[in-house]
Formats: structure tokens, sequence, C-alpha cells
């Protein structure tokens, strides 16, 4: 035996519309709705949110139809139902820091990576560099910070390869030697 999937017309026909009940509601959300849905649009920044906030508002007051008295007043009860339900929302928004009995420790550091030597290597290695001469710092730069290639370096400062290659070369044996940098290794 199987379950019929659709059902008929008299059927859909016999079931009361949700709107049955208060037909003057029916017409106010058909009439007010693009108002309404304005309001609700500059209180979310997605059109999406905007059309379910509105929809919960509509609802709360489907519920409280019978207790609104003053049905000209309806624009500021919806309004006003947006309002308090887009503060709910907000309020009740997904938080990812939750408080725990213990503050998280971080992971230490390996032995011999400590931030101060790194810092105090980092300092070390401009002031040599800003000791070489001018063409040798450029071409430093240009290579090791810039990530250029020694063609590249080339052209940007219109010498050839070789001259790249070897005043590179030069620079890193001034860099070896400098006294600043030796007592750091």
């Amino acid at each position: 035996m199987t379950t019929p999937v659709c059902t008929s017309a008299s059927d859909a026909a016999r079931r009361p519309s949700p709107y049955a009940a208060y037909p003057s509601f029916a017409s106010y959300v058909r009439d007010r709705r693009p108002v309404l849905l304005r309001t609700a649009r500059s209180l979310t920044a997605n059109p999406n949110d905007a059309e379910d906030l509105l929809q919960t508002a509509l609802t709360k007051t489907y519920v409280a139809w019978e207790r609104i008295e003053d049905h000209r007043a309806l624009d500021g009860y919806v309004r006003r139902a947006l309002l308090n339900t887009r503060t709910s929302q907000w309020r009740k928004r997904r938080v990812d820091e939750f408080s725990c009995d213990e503050l998280p420790e971080p992971d230490p550091e390996p032995s011999g990576d400590d931030p101060a030597e790194r810092q105090a290597l980092h300092d070390a290695m401009w002031r040599a560099i800003m000791r070489l001469p001018d063409r040798q710092r450029a071409m430093v730069v240009l290579r090791y910070y810039e990530d250029l290639s020694e063609a590249q370096t080339a052209e940007v400062l219109g010498v050839s390869i070789g001259t790249v290659k070897s005043a590179v070369s030069r620079a890193l044996g001034k860099l070896r030697e400098d006294p600043e940098l030796v007592l750091v290794r």
C-alpha cells in the first residue's frame, strides 16, 4: 500500500487558509508589505535576512492580532516588532569566544627562536646593509628583499648580469665579515 504523494484540489480547498481567521490581517500585509520590507532592509545588511526579519515580525503581529486595539497604529506596532526582533537576533548571535577556567598558554617558542634575538639580528642586518656602498646595497636589496632574479636586478639597475653577480658576491662577503653580525652568529 502506498501513500498518496499529491493531494487533490478538493483537499486543498477544505484546508483553511492561514489568514482565514483574520482577513483584515491578510489585506494589511498585502497593502503594507513593500513599506515594511524597506524598514526591515534598513535594519539588516542582507536582503534575505530582511525578508526573514519581516516574516518573523508579521508572525508576531498575527499572533497578537486580537489584542491590537487600534488598527490604525499597525505600522508602528509592526515596526516595533521588527526592531525588537532584530535586537533579539543581535543579542543571540553566535559568539566564537567562550570563557574557561584557565587561560590557554601559547605554545612555547622553540629554544633559539627568541623573538628578541630575531629582532636584534634583523636590526644588525639592516645596519650592516646600510654600511655597504650604495650600488652593492641596491643590488642586495633588489635580489634578496625584493626577490628579483639576477636578470631583473640587472635590468632595473641598467647593468649586466655579470656585474650583478660579482657585486652581490662582494656584498655578501662584506656582510659575512661584518663584526656586528659575527657576534650574533
